[in-house]
């Protein structure tokens, strides 16, 4: 069933307008009589399409339910900018999991190094990948694509959060002896195509960011985040 995120909740009644609208109607082509489903807080909306056309759709609403769809833990991903557009696939993927804020940072070996000009264009767009990316896998909140920061303003945010690990090349502890089971909130670092500088890794350690490992097979940029998150959602009970 479609699935769509509203700022308000629905009463009775609902209509989309603008790009949600044009969505359902041209992208999904769906027809009065169709169900979707709205998402507002920790609700959802069961709905009935009851008029459509190209520019608003109207809904009625059917019920309202409990939204229980979203893990117990709330992680930060930490994301060195990695080349070309492997980040869209970064951020699409980690909603999935079951991240809950992505804050792409620059390191050392960063090889990519955008425009900050531009940067912005390049935040909503990853925003708009975690919104869809959201629907698509019946998420209760759309996760946070934050703006391109440093390593160092990434560690700062981290420090403050429950409990932060990163995961490093060159070795560390297994995530099983650094996560904590009952866990309210955790930051887990990835690094670029180039990994991180010792310095960088003596800077994180410094601030109680403890160095993990992901075995001994040296993965991807893209695929390292994808397998620290399944892994840090399995030991918290938020997977299978």
């Amino acid at each position: 069933m479609a699935w769509f995120f509203s700022e308000y909740e629905p009463k009775n009644f609902y209509t989309f307008t603008g790009e949600q609208a044009r969505h359902i109607s041209l992208s999904l082509r769906m027809k009065p009589g169709d169900e979707l489903t709205i998402c507002c807080g920790d609700n959802i909306y069961p709905c009935v399409i009851e008029s459509i056309d190209k520019t608003s759709v109207t809904v009625k609403v059917c019920g309202k339910q409990k939204c229980d769809n979203e893990p117990d833990v709330s992680i930060t991903l930490f994301q060195a900018l990695p080349k070309g557009d492997k980040m869209d696939y970064i951020v699409q993927k980690a909603v999935e999991l079951g991240v809950s804020r992505i804050v792409p940072f620059t390191s050392a070996r960063c090889v990519s190094r955008p425009d900050m000009l531009k940067a912005p264009k390049k935040t909503a767009r990853w925003q708009k990948i975690a919104l869809q990316a959201a629907q698509q896998s019946r998420r209760c909140i759309i996760p946070v694509v934050e703006d391109i920061t440093t390593i160092k303003n990434a560690a700062e945010i981290a420090a403050g959060l429950e409990g932060s690990i990163v995961f490093y090349e060159c070795g560390g502890q297994s995530p099983s002896e650094l996560v904590k089971l009952n866990a309210s909130e955790i930051g887990i670092f990835i690094g670029s195509e180039g990994g991180f500088a010792p310095e960088e890794i003596e800077m994180l350690n410094g601030l109680g960011i403890e160095a993990a490992t992901l075995g001994k097979r040296i993965l991807r940029a893209e695929t390292a985040p994808i397998a620290a998150l399944s892994v840090i959602m399995y030991i918290t009970g938020n997977l299978g």
